[in-house]
């Protein structure tokens, strides 16, 4: 846990309820981390490329613009921020869309604070302590013909390119990379790489995947590398196609 004392990091909180916002911000300053808010959409942008934070915690319905479009156009941006949707919106298709879209972590209305906590904290210490994860700088360098994956810039690059993955998108291709020719399940990639057990019927891995593979099959159209082991994980191989 962090020191009241100790900055760590700053965190955007976009949330049109006041009492959810303020027991937001009450909860990460105890924590430690210096807290940026705004009520609606807009402000969050202005904000977001501003002051730039380290992660943003993001409601879906907002004014002005909302959580779907904020999440979209930062990603459209190059803010590789982690982002984590808190919304009271439960269905799977909700969830889905808003990962697809750049997201990185949901968390459903209502929620405890001491959990929103610790996806924070861990979400940040994979972005500020990389070493604590697979795909780090300490790792190595990954080469499969055009594509390349290094773990100091944590970026992966097709023909020297760099394929704009978020920080979890490159979490997940560099653990799987790593663990070539294993296969890994959903389930060690979940844990590996957001840092707790996935709930049933969670769908993140899959999502991260599809982003990961749309980003790659842009770049390098002629090749495919995540393999899907259906009823169980993936496993990477550089395969013509």
């Amino acid at each position: 846990m962090a020191k009241s004392s100790e900055i760590t990091a700053r965190v955007l909180i976009v949330e049109d309820d006041e009492s959810i916002s303020e027991a937001i911000t009450f909860k990460l300053r105890q924590q430690g981390y210096a807290c940026l808010t705004a009520a609606d959409g807009l402000e969050g942008l202005r904000l977001l490329r501003r002051e730039n934070p380290d992660l943003m915690v993001l409601d879906l319905m907002l004014p002005g613009m909302d959580g779907w479009k904020l999440c979209e156009q930062a990603r459209e941006e190059g803010f590789g921020l982690p982002i984590i949707i808190v919304s009271a919106r439960t269905s799977e298709f909700d969830k889905v869309q808003a990962l697809s879209l750049g997201a990185d972590d949901y968390l459903t209305k209502p929620f405890g604070m001491n959990e929103l906590a610790a996806r924070v904290e861990a979400h940040l210490r994979r972005v500020q302590r990389p070493g604590a994860a697979p795909g780090t700088a300490t790792g190595n360098r990954i080469e499969a013909g055009p594509l390349s994956i290094d773990p100091r810039r944590k970026e992966a690059f097709a023909e020297g390119e760099p394929l704009g993955l978020t920080s979890k998108e490159y979490a997940v291709l560099y653990l799987v990379a790593s663990q070539a020719p294993m296969v890994l399940s959903r389930e060690d990639i979940y844990r590996s790489v957001w840092g707790y057990e996935m709930l049933h019927g969670d769908r993140s891995v899959d999502v991260f995947v599809r982003r990961i593979r749309k980003k790659l099959q842009a770049k390098i159209p002629s090749v495919s590398f995540l393999h899907t082991h259906y009823g169980f994980g993936y496993k990477f191989e550089m395969k013509e196609d």
